[in-house]
């Protein structure tokens, strides 16, 4: 990912100051009589920022997160709804190095072990506002315990619920099979032995940007659209976006629609709204995806039950489905309605 820049150079350099509104003025090109800096400034995004200075852009890209405040500018409108769950997000350090992501589904919700280099790994635990209070305020060795214990206990395919019975019975007719396969393929993850930042916890929620663009303006990643973290597929939506948005301005600049330097707007209209177009769909497939999933892991019903351990154990042993999910799913191919 690059080298790491010290939290207190990163805060001097790239977070200097708050946007606190934005102008964005009619589209039209300075003539030979008119090419004061003020008449040039008059064809572009005005940005005024928290420490007095202002920015001019010919397009602003609203990457800044959730809470966006272009979006918020911009009067963007959004669609969605809260879950019922919290994560709780923190940094921890190990012995040894992870170099391997985890998750564990926990009957209040997932878990996920990151790892961001060296020793380090980020924590992303999915569970409900109670129990998220509860973590945030319990002393550091009790949290740590709590971890280990989470990523730890029962690893490897042991789906169960209260209306199975204690023995699980209805999985015999795999499980014979599966025994060995679940022993050599399902790791333990590195032990969490301290914290090493803060434990912070936000609110889960489903929401969506009804528009990405207008005039100078074009959202992406969580500015655009916020997913449930489950599958850790957040990330990689802003990805998709931030390739496309790239690929279609530099297609347009190949056909001389240079953003801003047109004698009307349809040019720049017309390359955002195609950005607008291809991403929203696929985006809104994925949301989807994940919004079931979520409703799929909140319910603890024995059928529902089988059914899941029966796809993810199908998707465990059968190579092309495992190959085809983990390449949708990092982005490599796309889904096959947009093929």
């Amino acid at each position: 990912m690059g080298e790491k820049v010290p939290d207190v150079i990163s805060q001097e350099r790239i977070y200097p100051s708050r946007l606190n509104s934005m102008t964005l003025h009619q589209n039209h090109l300075p003539t030979m009589m008119d090419s004061t800096s003020s008449s040039l400034h008059a064809s572009l995004a005005k940005l005024e920022l928290s420490d007095g200075n202002s920015l001019y852009a010919k397009l602003v890209v609203g990457a800044d997160g959730a809470k966006s405040r272009v979006r918020e500018l911009t009067g963007f409108k959004t669609t969605g709804w809260y879950y019922s769950q919290n994560a709780v997000i923190c940094t921890v350090e190990h012995k040894t190095e992870n170099q391997c992501a985890w998750q564990r589904f926990l009957p209040s919700g997932p878990i996920a072990l990151l790892p961001v280099g060296d020793k380090f790994s980020n924590i992303v635990w999915t569970m409900n506002p109670k129990e998220s209070s509860a973590c945030r305020e319990m002393n550091e060795n009790d949290f740590v315990k709590a971890l280990n214990h989470a990523l730890n206990y029962g690893y490897g395919p042991h789906p169960q619920s209260n209306l199975l019975g204690n023995n699980g019975d209805i999985f015999s007719w795999f499980r014979r099979d599966l025994t060995v396969s679940a022993n050599e393929c399902f790791e333990v993850p590195p032990d969490v032995v301290k914290l090493v930042s803060g434990r912070m916890v936000f609110p889960l929620s489903l929401r969506h940007a009804n528009n990405y663009a207008s005039k100078r303006v074009v959202l992406i990643g969580d500015a655009a659209h916020t997913v449930h973290p489950l599958a850790g597929q957040g990330v990689n939506l802003g990805f998709g976006d931030a390739f496309a948005l790239s690929r279609i301005i530099s297609e347009g600049i190949a056909v001389a629609l240079t953003l801003g330097r047109c004698s009307c707007s349809f040019s720049q209209v017309h390359l955002l709204k195609k950005f607008e177009a291809e991403r929203k769909r696929e985006n809104i497939m994925m949301m989807a995806i994940l919004d079931g999933f979520q409703k799929a892991y909140s319910v603890d019903f024995g059928p529902l039950n089988v059914l899941r351990a029966a796809a993810f154990h199908g998707a465990q042993y059968i190579s092309p489905l495992k190959r085809s999910i983990i390449s949708y799913a990092s982005g490599e191919q796309r889904l096959p309605l947009f093929s």
